[in-house]
């Protein structure tokens, strides 16, 4: 069964969704950027359906100034309060709640790295973080650049272009020194390690190794014994493979 939830963050009305079930473990999902609590293309509704079949509560809420609720939306870094009252709220819906996993993508990801440490969640499950300071740029991650260049110098077809002239000489230089550039240094990235560090229960992070946001963060955050790659491009998981095993991985941390 599915209702709606409604509850208050500092004065102002917030709806969240509650996918009920029989189970004592839950999941507690947070949108990133300005994503209503469906997801997209309805990936979170479809999840949470999915999970609660399986006998895991599920809530889904959408953050001040977003979807349904209401007041101004302040962005991931300030979604501290709406996170911790969404958790209450899923509480009071679900009472025989043992434990709350909590789940994010890009940068809803992002934020329960900088604040999952001073809640009440047993476990993390963070896909595709973000790690862009300011304005993305639109430069890609250099590993990824690497990767780009190492299948196109095994590739003829890209030999036979560049002896043809059909291959900018001067576009080629520029991305060959991105390649070789060192990874990007992000602060942002040193908050999240730094809020993580103050979360003493399991975290497993969740990478679309194809996706651009995902690349950026292996760059900024270098190899973790909790990352676990999908050979994808899909950054919000939305094909039917990929939607499958985000489900696996989540239901892996539910337990």
């Amino acid at each position: 069964m599915r209702r709606v939830v409604e509850f208050a963050c500092e004065g102002e009305t917030l709806l969240g969704t509650l996918d009920e079930a029989s189970g004592d473990t839950g999941l507690l999902i947070a949108s990133g950027g300005n994503e209503i609590r469906a997801g997209a293309w309805a990936g979170q509704a479809l999840l949470a359906a999915r999970l609660a079949a399986a006998g895991h509560p599920v809530f889904r809420f959408d953050r001040r100034g977003v979807g349904d609720s209401g007041g101004v939306n302040r962005g991931y870094r300030e979604s501290r309060a709406d996170i911790a009252v969404a958790l209450a709220a899923f509480r009071e819906a679900a009472p025989r709640l043992r434990r709350v996993v909590a789940f994010g993508n890009c940068d809803a990801a992002s934020a329960l790295m900088l604040i999952g440490g001073d809640l009440t969640i047993d476990a993390l499950v963070l896909a595709n973080p973000w790690t862009v300071e300011g304005e993305d740029d639109g430069a890609q991650a250099p590993a990824a650049l690497r990767r780009r260049y190492a299948a196109k110098l095994s590739d003829p077809a890209e030999w036979k272009r560049l002896l043809g002239g059909g291959i900018d000489l001067r576009k080629l230089a520029v991305g060959l020194r991105r390649a070789v550039a060192p990874a990007p240094a992000s602060a942002l990235a040193d908050r999240m390690r730094d809020g993580l560090g103050r979360f003493d229960g399991p975290v497993t992070i969740l990478l679309a190794e194809r996706d651009r946001t995902a690349q950026l963060f292996v760059a900024a955050w270098g190899d973790d014994p909790r990352i676990t790659c999908l050979a994808s491009a899909s950054h919000s998981f939305a094909d039917e493979t990929a939607h499958d095993w985000l489900f696996e991985r989540i239901c892996d941390a539910l337990g």
